[in-house]
This record gives structure tokens, sequence and C-alpha cells, in this order.
């Protein structure tokens, strides 16, 4: 389904949308990144340094193509992910 344009909005909109939806996303971003984090329960969970690295570094991965995005009007980078 495809979304209907909505009527321009004025610069002062666009900022208040930004700041929204960057709080809302950024929250749940910090969110899911500990819920990871409890994944260290190591009596409740077999894991190895290597898995580390590659959660860390898929994150990391991530950030900087969030970065990129928001700096440049490059293209979307894909990140796929798999231990």
């Amino acid at each position: 389904m495809r979304k209907v344009a909505s009527p321009k909005r004025s610069g002062s909109a666009k900022r208040e949308k930004f700041v929204e939806l960057a709080q809302k996303r950024t929250t749940n971003a910090i969110r899911a990144i500990r819920v990871i984090g409890k994944l260290g329960n190591k009596s409740a969970y077999e894991y190895d340094e290597n898995d580390v690295k590659k959660i860390a570094n898929a994150l990391s991965k991530e950030i900087e193509a969030m970065k990129a995005r928001m700096t440049s009007t490059s293209a979307k980078e894909i990140v796929d992910f798999k231990l």
C-alpha cells in the first residue's frame, strides 16, 4: 500500500517531527541493545568471544551506516547478521 503524499510541512514542523521520531527511535534502539546485553548471563546462555565480537561488529557497522545516511545522500546499505 502506498502512502498518500501529505501537504508540505514548514521547516519548524519538519524539525518537530524529526525530534519526536529521533527520540522515540533512539530510545527503542537503546532498549534493544540492553536486551542483547542480557544475553551475557552465562548461567542461562552459552557463547564465546567470537559470538560477542560478531554481535558488536554488526551493531558498529549499522551505527556507521546510520551516520553515513544522515551525513550524505548515499543509498541505503543492507546489513545482514548471522552467528
